[in-house]
């Protein structure tokens, strides 16, 4: 094989490679709702044995979290009040003061993908 088409192969091969990389989004197992693509949410990592990520749609006030090993979502959530749980000295006790019970999708607000 001569050295230009083993060039083109190579660069066929990395754009490939990119082009994969940019059109597949994370998607999640959100339980009481099914796969959701993070591709429109803001996520952060917070350094905590219990909320491990933090995903918020900032447009449509929906929030993904991960509890343990559990992806849970919350409608109509105001962006304060995600900033402030990601500002919290504790995100286990600022979910369990102001986010579980409260946000309730079940009364609307999930968006549709």
């Amino acid at each position: 094989m001569n050295t230009q088409r083993r060039f083109t192969i190579i660069i066929l091969l990395i754009f490939g490679m990119v082009l994969c990389g940019e059109t597949h989004a994370e998607t999640v197992y959100v339980k009481y709702r099914g796969p959701v693509k993070l591709d429109n949410f803001s996520c952060s990592y917070p350094s905590s044995s219990f909320v491990h990520k933090i995903c918020y749609w900032k447009k449509k006030r929906y929030l993904v979290v991960l509890l343990n090993q559990t992806y849970y979502h919350y409608c109509r959530i105001p962006e304060a009040v995600v900033n402030q749980w990601l500002h919290a000295d504790s995100q286990g006790r600022f979910f369990n003061a102001y986010i579980k019970g409260n946000y309730d999708c079940r009364h609307g607000g999930i968006p549709s993908e």
